[in-house]
């Protein structure tokens, strides 16, 4: 294996690789650009028109994301994986991936779309920087644009593996793209309904690329979910150019509520150990803070991402709701 392939180990250890571009017998090229970027590009003739990025550990305790592109980097740099794809694969948040923590001073998913510049930290200047690795990645005129920001959602949920698709003005979820993340056992896709400032929203709107927030299944003990062994069996097919499987498209779902933790006396109304997606009883109470109440009003309502522990200001949960039919491109 090329020593570029033990980028994890280097970006955790605050190493440079001491080549930083190597070449795999096959005429594959991994470029070190900067500290947990690498630029792969396949043999000359054997690119298919595709950028696709692939970002983990903007929050620095979700293992099974990293894991997973460390497990990639490693195929690459072994020579089993021969990719017909440009990509750039990206550690993101290294000091909190240093101390297993979600996030340092700021949550990092929140500063992209210039948003870094109105707070101080790591993490913002982080933000700059990766905004800036992406621009130089997604230069290229007439090229596929594809970003995948893998997560995990750190708590069980009734669908093992879901996406979220930003809001993008005059832009709607296409067909390929639905067929392309049930080829990555993704089950749901959530359609945000505003603008934000995460990492996929970013991509999405500044660079017009299919961009999604991929939450990865959670699992017990050392061994990968079988739907996360699927992800992986299904990027690597993307990555060589081959046919994906057709399935059965992803369920769409769509945020209701945003429920915001406005104050110290804020309080979920539900059990901690809640999934993701579970259904909501009409009439019950998901939250109260400081007298204000939230009520589930909408039928067929479901809870999604529920965390008390945040800081005044942020998200602390969302109602979601099924949506009938994908909407036409």
């Amino acid at each position: 294996m090329l020593a570029i392939g033990k980028l994890l180990e280097l970006t955790l250890a605050g190493r440079e690789p001491c080549e930083k571009v190597q070449l795999t017998p096959r005429g594959v090229k991994l470029h070190w650009l900067a500290e947990g970027a690498l630029l792969v590009s396949p043999p000359s003739g054997q690119d298919q028109g595709v950028d696709l990025l692939l970002s983990a550990g903007i929050h620095g305790n979700e293992l099974i994301p990293i894991h997973v592109l460390d497990r990639l980097i490693r195929a690459l740099a072994r020579g089993d994986v021969q990719p017909r794809a440009r990509l750039l694969l990206l550690f993101a948040n290294l000091p909190a991936m240093r101390r297993m923590l979600r996030y340092m001073d700021q949550d990092l998913n929140r500063l992209f779309c210039g948003a870094y510049a109105d707070v101080w930290g790591g993490e913002a200047i982080r933000a700059a920087e990766l905004e800036a690795l992406v621009a130089g990645f997604f230069c290229g005129a007439g090229r596929q644009r594809r970003h995948y920001d893998l997560h995990s959602a750190m708590r069980p949920s009734r669908l093992a593996q879901f996406a979220i698709c930003p809001w993008r003005e005059s832009a709607q979820v296409v067909p390929g793209a639905l067929a392309r993340l049930q080829a990555l056992a993704v089950e749901g896709v959530l359609l945000q309904r505003q603008t934000s400032s995460t990492f996929s929203a970013m991509t999405a709107t500044l660079h017009g690329a299919e961009a999604f927030t991929v939450e990865l299944a959670e699992g017990k003990g050392e061994s990968l979910p079988a739907a996360v062994l699927q992800f992986e069996h299904g990027l690597i097919a993307m990555i060589e150019g081959r046919e994906l499987p057709v399935g059965a498209q992803p369920q769409l779902l769509s945020i209701s509520r945003e429920i915001v933790k406005r104050g110290p006396r804020f309080r979920l109304c539900l059990p901690s150990d809640i999934e993701n997606f579970a259904p909501l009883s009409l009439g019950s109470v998901v939250a109260e803070d400081d007298g204000m109440r939230w009520v589930v009003d909408e039928p067929d309502a479901r809870i999604l991402f529920p965390m008390a522990d945040v800081a005044e200001g942020q998200r602390a949960a969302l109602i979601v709701v099924p949506l009938e039919q994908p909407e036409a491109e």
